[in-house]
């Protein structure tokens, strides 16, 4: 758990981080309530498009249009089980793909997530300058508060101390969709659950 102050996102700030910095991906951003007593139900919730944000703040769903009656939480339907890919995911599958990470690595995560190969190289086809982009991965977080765990699928340089190295020379990633490559943060607080995630086919 984190807990480090941050000053509290409004809407248009939040919304603009998030279009700016993930225009040029293929992303699902989006953000839930907490309803269950187990955030991993909360995030099954907000993969299936079960419930609304709870501010009415927009997030990214670039894979909207890709949805199927028989997969309503595409792409989060074909996880590790590409040989079935009917087998939806349970709140045991999100706790066996995600691991926790500190807040730092959650900020560089978000910026590694603009593109895909998951890389914090990712950031030169910007104009502002690292800390300017920071600052906007910080505008996302404050969403969520002063307290906050963050959970990630991808295991790049991950270190006991929940730390992400996105100094090594390739980066990893447990499998949580159909796509050949998926990189995504899991935002936990209180009262809210949020995902922000990138694919590669």
């Amino acid at each position: 758990m984190q807990a480090e102050h941050l000053s509290v996102a409004d809407q248009a700030s939040w919304e603009g981080a998030i279009r700016h910095l993930y225009e040029d991906a293929t992303t699902f951003s989006a953000t839930g309530p907490r309803a269950h007593g187990d955030w991993r139900a909360d995030v099954l919730a907000v993969m299936a498009r079960a419930v609304p944000d709870p501010r009415g703040w927009a997030g990214l769903d670039d894979t909207a249009n890709e949805r199927s009656q028989e997969h309503p939480d595409f792409p989060f339907c074909r996880p590790a089980f590409r040989d079935d890919p009917s087998r939806p995911l349970t709140p045991a599958d999100i706790g066996e793909r995600l691991h926790e990470i500190n807040r730092a690595s959650a900020e560089n995560l978000l910026l590694a997530l603009t593109d895909g190969s998951c890389t914090l190289r990712n950031l030169e086809r910007f104009t502002e300058s690292f800390d300017e982009l920071q600052d906007m991965a910080r505008t996302i977080l404050a969403r969520y508060g002063d307290t906050f765990t963050c959970y990630t699928n991808v295991t790049v340089g991950a270190r006991k101390d929940d730390t992400l190295d996105f100094g090594a020379s390739h980066w990893g990633y447990i499998p949580m969709t159909f796509y050949w490559e998926d990189a995504g943060l899991v935002i936990v607080s209180d009262t809210e659950v949020g995902l922000f995630w990138t694919f590669a086919c």
